[in-house]
């Protein structure tokens, strides 16, 4: 690792001011900010750092995927390598070219979208609509906003919005077969080529039911990274203990949709399936954890996140119900993010009035 910090501080000079390529400083930042701190250091006292940085944020999101990128690459092998090289080399150049054009930093925000984005895809898409989909949901869910940090919507969640509305029937015809695919569980069905299903979600509308212990060990059809409920869980609780991830918006999310779909349940049993089994079934816990808490779309305001998660978490079951959309996840969190500067706005509003009264 020497020699690599040695090999940066001598090209340095040529991205500086007045260097041959000073249009790709912002390329060279982001390479020396991958794998060091950045060079620059404060001029005056106090020089006091926050230990939990924009890059040391981005890697706890890194680590708490871990388990849902280890299972899909357990259960569709190969495919998910792909997915997530074309992710990364499609949306980072877009990512890339307006940082070049904008004269500004390439930030770390891309490393969490990139790799959240082939999770939430069908895993037997193909490449190029992988690579369709990401760099639309990083220009137009993030770069015409002026990029990471002023973005209102979630970009990888643009992006599947825009390939479900887009591409449709390949959207629902290329869910996989967990081990159907090359090298899928490492050793089953080995050079066979992919079997295709319907989600259990889709089948739930047709009545047919797929088992609880199946949902939670991920031997369904369904997104990349969202088959295995468990492995959702232990990325998503690291989230919650870590404060990478706000415990309000996940349990809002959570029960919220919980007591909503006991109500239904209970006064249509024929027509909601059990809470339960929603619980695990699509989405939902992916969405909760990974997603939802994204920091710049949701409030900032407590009282906001709780209001942010209700919505959530009401509208995805209403949408999975009642509406021709087996998941309403994605919708439910956009709308979500729709009514976050609202939502701050209303709970500042009121913090202050009653502030006024006591005072």
């Amino acid at each position: 690792m020497r020699l690599l910090l040695g090999i940066l501080d001598r090209v340095r000079p040529i991205f500086e001011d007045g260097g041959k390529l000073r249009p790709m400083k912002p390329v060279f930042d982001a390479t020396e900010n991958f794998f060091y701190a950045p060079s620059a250091r404060t001029q005056n006292a106090p020089h006091i750092r926050d230990p939990l940085d924009l890059k040391r944020f981005m890697s706890m999101v890194i680590i708490g995927l871990a388990p849902c990128v280890v299972a899909a690459f357990y259960f569709f092998g190969l495919r998910m390598l792909a997915m997530i090289v074309v992710s990364y080399a499609a949306g980072g150049a877009v990512e890339m070219l307006f940082a070049v054009v904008r004269k500004e930093e390439i930030n770390e925000g891309f490393l969490v979208t990139g790799l959240i984005f082939p999770l939430i895809l069908p895993p037997g898409l193909p490449l190029w609509i992988v690579a369709v989909g990401v760099a639309f949901g990083v220009l137009v869910g993030k770069e015409i906003f002026g990029g990471t940090g002023r973005n209102p919507f979630n970009p990888a969640l643009v992006g599947r919005c825009f390939l479900v509305l887009g591409y449709p029937g390949v959207m629902s015809a290329t869910y996989i077969v967990p081990g159907s695919g090359p090298l899928g569980r490492l050793t089953e069905y080995v050079g066979v080529e992919a079997m295709t299903r319907a989600t259990p979600l889709a089948e739930a509308k047709q009545g047919v039911v797929a088992p609880i212990a199946d949902l939670f060990w991920g031997n369904v059809t369904g997104s990349a990274g969202e088959t295995a409920a468990i492995a959702i869980i232990v990325g998503g609780v690291f989230l919650v203990l870590t404060r990478v991830a706000n415990w309000r918006t996940v349990a809002g999310i959570i029960g919220s949709f919980t007591v909503l779909g006991l109500v239904l349940h209970y006064a249509r049993p024929d027509d909601f399936a059990p809470v339960g089994w929603h619980l695990l079934a699509g989405g939902l816990l992916f969405g909760a954890f990974f997603m939802a808490t994204d920091p710049v779309t949701s409030p900032i305001t407590n009282g906001g996140k709780w209001a942010y998660a209700v919505i959530i978490g009401a509208a995805t079951l209403l949408i999975r119900n009642l509406t021709g959309y087996v998941e309403g996840m994605m919708f439910a969190i956009l709308l979500g993010n729709i009514a976050a500067p609202v939502l701050d706005d209303v709970a500042v509003r009121l913090r202050l009035r009653r502030l006024q009264h006591e005072g």
